[in-house]
């Protein structure tokens, strides 16, 4: 093999995640040096994305947009299975009852109002103005805006395949502009808080979320000293799942292929564009086995450790942010100005004013905490969630930020009909009616669930 600048397939990943993780410094840079930077609350990862964008787009900068888009793809992935590998402590054990299914029919319902939403315009401008829009591009709204860049590249590929052009660089346009929203939005509503009550919003954040020992040595955990680094086995148990998801969903797509192969032409691409799912749920069973292997005695240490894991988790939705952002192609948007700009609009105004709406019934006692953790993560990522948060409740004193962690695993359960709503849309202009329909009832449903189950007791606590 020759070793030497000639052989690209040898060094071009090396040098695309270089550039990657120059940008990452130059935000952190920015985020630590400029005051005004540090104000809007963007994460650092989507500056960097944006950054990467500007220069890629101006062509002073050649990145290649398929370690981009694989990167993109991969990530969401491998961080929901580090997340799903990690076992719940007793708060989040808690916070699994009523509160937390509540939390996860909430996220779903928004997920539903921005589809809805997101149709509504879709549909309007390609019966009036836009003939040829794709009708069903308006599902990408709640991909972009609540799932984040990671499903916004996925199913925007798979529409992109099914006929709209541009679909790809146009979910991960809204998905930017989501954070633009989760950022400015959310910055504005928090000033608007500290003018209409006496909260301050503190500048710097300190040393919250500090580590101690015991998230380095758990009881029961394999010592530091041991033969192996106890991160390599971490990224071991990661790398395990992730081909088990691989394997799983191969055979899955292969018998659909065999036995239906109508269905496996609409199933296939949510199989793949959705395999953090499986993913996650296979971790999941790969961390109870484990737990069952503890309690019979036949494994006896504990191979997890919950802050390793988070920061595998941490990194691959950091990367996949920035690859993500990075790999927007816009000249894909030349014809889709209007409808982007429509949805970004809409899906920002409608997502806050429902929130409030929403907010106000399940999160009474710590309402404000509730919108905007909630805000935060809608049109960002929990991680944007959390920062918001922070601004108002720093020391996470309410539990709104757990309601962001359970929420989100009850919204995998709530969230499963949307699958086949996704790949129902876009089979024709009938079925794109027939899913605004079915995510109108479904909703209906979220908020008789939302709005009346657990009523009678909090109005008799209340008393």
């Amino acid at each position: 093999m020759e070793f030497s600048a000639s052989n690209t397939a040898l060094w071009n990943i090396v040098v695309q995640f270089g550039i990657i993780a120059v940008a990452i410094m130059i935000a952190t840079l920015l985020g630590r040096k400029l005051p005004f930077v540090r104000r809007t609350l963007l994460p650092t990862s989507v500056l960097a994305g944006f950054l990467l964008l500007v220069v890629r787009n101006l062509g002073l900068l050649q990145l290649n947009t398929d370690i981009l888009e694989m990167t993109t793809y991969h990530g969401i992935a491998i961080g929901f299975i580090a997340m799903s590998l990690r076992i719940p402590n007793r708060e989040e054990k808690n916070g699994g009852g009523l509160t937390g299914a509540k939390s996860g029919a909430l996220i779903v319902s928004t997920y539903l109002v921005q589809a809805l939403i997101g149709l509504v315009i879709s549909l309007a401008l390609a019966y009036t103005v836009m003939p040829g829009l794709f009708k069903a591009s308006g599902i990408l709204l709640p991909m972009g805006y609540g799932q984040g860049p990671g499903q916004a590249n996925n199913i925007g590929s798979s529409y992109e395949a099914l006929g709209f052009g541009g679909g790809r660089s146009f979910g991960l346009s809204l998905a930017a502009a989501g954070y633009l929203c989760a950022c400015i939005v959310g910055v504005v509503y928090l000033n608007i808080l500290r003018r209409r009550s006496d909260r301050t919003l503190p500048g710097e954040r300190g040393a919250l979320g500090a580590v101690t020992v015991d998230d380095f040595q758990q009881k029961g955990e394999i010592p530091v000293a041991e033969s192996i680094d106890r991160f390599s086995i971490q990224v071991v148990l990661v790398i395990i799942v992730y081909l088990l998801t691989y394997l799983v969903s191969y055979g899955i797509d292969a018998l659909l292929a065999a036995v239906a192969p109508g269905l496996s032409k609409t199933v296939s691409p949510l199989l793949w564009g959705f395999n953090f799912i499986i993913g996650s749920a296979l971790a999941i069973l790969v961390r109870t086995v484990m737990k069952a292997l503890r309690r019979s005695n036949i494994m006896t240490r504990q191979y997890q450790n919950n802050y390793l894991l988070s920061r595998i988790s941490g990194v691959a939705f950091d990367l996949m942010i920035v690859a993500g952002i990075a790999s927007i192609n816009i000249e894909d948007l030349s014809g889709l100005w209007v409808p982007f700009l429509l949805m970004a609009v809409a899906g920002g105004a409608v997502t806050l004013l429902y929130l409030r709406w929403i907010c106000r019934r399940i999160y009474p006692d710590y309402y404000d905490e509730g919108v905007v953790s909630m805000y935060g993560m809608l049109t960002g990522t929990i991680s944007s969630g959390v920062l918001l948060l922070r601004e108002i409740d720093p020391s996470f004193e309410t539990p709104a930020a757990n309601n962001l962690v359970v929420g989100s695993g009850f919204g995998i359960l709530f969230g499963a009909p949307m699958l086949v709503l996704i790949g129902m849309a876009p089979e024709s202009t009938a079925m794109t009616f027939t899913v605004f329909g079915l995510c109108a009832a479904y909703l209906a449903l979220l908020l008789v669930f939302l709005l009346r189950v657990g009523r009678g007791k909090r109005e008799k606590k209340q008393k």
